[in-house]
């Protein structure tokens, strides 16, 4: 069985933990409580750290990115206010015809005469200015835009020891996110994870940059975190390459801007920025394989028994899938369906039981299970974390 989002009929998806999708995003307030969703979902209290917004920089690249946006929206504002005001100046200057003076006494009588004003044809001064003026403003946005996008697309080094970088290859899946974690600091990692990806902190002293190396294995996606960095397209056939880098801990939230298909507006992204510290630990913790829990034994022989092998990956045992996410830590993440449901053990009953009755159109198909196989699978999932 698949444990996430998807397409249809086959298995896909991923599991998080507790936390908000688009919906859930937008019931929540600064602090990071959340309120049940329109459809009744109750969803947990979260650090979050702020809703999904470019005008919170919280790294340098949105920073620069916000620069960017307030001096455009500056030029196009000065722009904006100077046509206007000649506008209404000229409209509220001539708003009455002049009246010519009448040659006889019969058109006096009859009152003033309408005439055209006159007419101005060429004026040198005129034309150089309305073509030098926008010329010199497209060239200084040009310029402007150039800085930021050298600034923005930074070069992604190779790894060396004690570099303090994060390599993390991202693919983009109907519909859900893969992370393959492949160095830190030098030293290899190779474990892959799904929807939520954990970066370290930065500080003043010493920057820890995550370098993600963007892939589709499908359809065109777009990986952005409004706070953490500006949009990159996942392309099948091409890579790409994005900075993440932020002093602010927390949890980041995201979407896919790409149309992909009928579950795009479900396709969730978290960050999570743990302190150096923090960040140690969860790689410890991720780079074990699956615990093997005597007492969910039977639980275990059940999931191995069903096709969900053939998609999933649960390191340390015979599942090796690699079409759906890695379930080998699935209950360490905060949400299931790649960021729609907490992942709490009766949401994890749904899904097992009826993925399509939460994400339509995901790739993974209801198994027919009987209520004790349900949850013996339940129980040995709830067990991977």
């Amino acid at each position: 069985m698949c444990f996430a989002t998807g397409a249809r009929r086959n298995c896909h998806g991923t599991a998080c933990r507790r936390s908000p999708p688009a919906a859930a995003c937008r019931a929540s307030n600064r602090s990071g409580e959340l309120r049940p969703d329109a459809g009744g979902a109750l969803l947990v209290a979260l650090p979050i750290a702020s809703a999904q917004s470019i005008f919170d920089p919280a790294s340098p690249a949105t920073e620069s990115i916000l620069n960017l946006a307030v001096l455009v929206f500056a030029v196009i504002g000065l722009i904006f206010v100077v046509v206007e005001g000649v506008l209404f100046y000229c409209v509220w200057r001539f708003r009455d015809p002049h009246p010519a003076p009448p040659d006889n006494p019969s058109a006096a009588a009859a009152g003033p005469e309408l005439v055209e004003p006159p007419q101005a044809y060429g004026s040198r001064a005129i034309e150089v200015a309305w073509t030098a003026a926008p010329t010199l403003i497209v060239l200084f946005l040009t310029l402007s835009i150039t800085r930021t996008l050298w600034e923005v697309e930074a070069a992604v080094p190779a790894t060396a020891p004690d570099d303090n970088a994060l390599y993390v290859t991202v693919t983009g899946r109907q519909w859900w996110w893969e992370y393959t974690y492949e160095t830190y600091n030098g030293r290899k990692l190779g474990f892959i994870t799904a929807n939520e990806l954990h970066i370290p902190l930065s500080d003043a002293d010493q920057p820890r940059p995550t370098y993600l190396t963007l892939e589709s294995a499908d359809v065109c996606h777009s990986f952005w975190v409004p706070r953490l960095g500006g949009k990159m397209d996942l392309i099948p056939g091409r890579t790409n390459e994005l900075l993440l880098e932020t002093t602010e801990a927390g949890l980041f939230l995201g979407q896919c801007a790409e149309y992909c298909g009928a579950q795009h507006a479900h396709m969730l992204i978290r960050v999570i920025v743990d302190t150096p510290q923090e960040f140690e630990s969860w790689l410890e913790n991720q780079q074990r394989p699956a615990v093997d829990d005597p007492d969910v034994r039977t639980g275990r022989d059940a999931f191995l028994s069903e096709s969900c092998v053939s998609c999933h990956r649960v390191r340390g045992t015979p599942a090796k899938g690699s079409y759906a996410p890695d379930l080998t830590h699935l209950m360490s993440r905060e949400t299931l369906a790649s960021g729609m449901i907490a992942n709490d053990p009766d949401n994890l009953r749904r899904w097992v039981r009826d993925p399509q009755s939460i994400k339509p159109d995901c790739l993974m198909p209801a198994f027919g299970l009987t209520d004790q196989q349900q949850e013996q699978i339940v129980r040995y999932l709830e067990t991977l974390r």
